[in-house]
């Protein structure tokens, strides 16, 4: 279930034949919540959630669905397909109990509101005890959602839709539902997302940037002065000029080499790229800390 806190939409880890480092994604995210996150999802945008094969994702699940840190695991689907998207459901809910699902819109099709709640509508009435998150992503699903169509699925399914990931950001300042947690997508909206009434962030960067995002979340939660919220939004907004997962991998490849590997579309950071990236951390002095995957 998920509660207030400072989550990341974690990486995905590929062998060499492209395959999913099961053990490797599963070590990088125990790594996480060890360097101060509430929690991980799998098979978000940042995980090439779209780009991995149903069978990579089962596998994974089958291989966490005992793990002690469970409770602070989450899963998106990430597929386009309704039966697809079913498929995965079934398998993580009825056989290995993941009750919380992110689900973002099909992409590539022109939508409608209604097409949209349609959507829903369907994984809900098939899956009635799952705990639903709406993802709210135009740049990838080509469809934001308003106030209005948030609003309309949680009063059809009060018991089901729980959170919004925001990685629009129309939403956040305002969207306010009982008993619904409104969580942006970027360490940039973490503070003020806080201070508006949100439940805290789901982001790509805390791959990285972990420990100050929580540390901005404690801070603001203790009613302490805000001393490293400057600079995680400085961060942030860096990472912000380049495609985020491979500015992601490339960062995290000089640690592990196993980073480097990428579905295609998906390329690393031309090595010009990734060393003016990195040039760009050093002199905001962020040197995060990070763990190998390897066995």
């Amino acid at each position: 279930m998920i509660t207030r806190g400072v989550y990341a939409a974690g990486l995905s880890v590929l062998n060499t034949d492209l395959s999913l480092d099961i053990d490797a994604t599963v070590r990088h995210a125990e790594d996480l919540i060890k360097n101060g996150l509430h929690g991980v999802f799998f098979f978000g945008s940042t995980g090439q959630s779209q780009l991995l094969g149903l069978q990579d994702k089962k596998k994974l699940i089958s291989k966490i669905s005992n793990h002690k840190l469970k409770k602070q695991f989450f899963l998106g689907t990430g597929n386009n397909a309704l039966q697809d998207n079913i498929d995965l459901i079934d398998h993580g809910f009825n056989k290995n109990g993941f009750s919380t699902w992110l689900l973002m819109p099909p992409a590539y099709f022109p939508k409608t509101d209604q097409g949209v709640f349609n959507f829903y509508q369907k994984i809900i009435s098939k899956f009635p005890k799952i705990q639903v998150g709406v993802y709210n992503f135009e740049k990838l699903s080509g469809y934001k959602f308003s106030i209005e169509a948030i609003t309309k699925l949680a009063k059809a399914f009060p018991s089901n839709i729980r959170f919004v990931k925001d990685s629009s950001y129309n939403l956040y300042e305002k969207l306010r539902i009982k008993d619904l947690y409104i969580l942006p997508g970027s360490e940039a909206k973490l503070l003020k997302g806080l201070e508006k009434g949100c439940g805290g962030i789901i982001s790509a960067v805390t791959n990285l940037t972990h420990s100050l995002a929580r540390k901005v979340f404690d801070d603001f939660n203790n009613k302490k002065e805000q001393t490293v919220n400057e600079k995680l939004i400085k961060v942030r907004e860096t990472f912000d000029n380049y495609p985020l997962i491979p500015a992601l991998h490339s960062f995290m490849s000089d640690e592990d080499e196993k980073y480097k590997n990428l579905l295609p579309p998906l390329t690393l950071l031309s090595e010009e790229k990734k060393q003016e990236l990195l040039s760009k951390l050093k002199e905001l002095n962020f040197i995060p800390k990070t763990n190998s995957v390897a066995a």
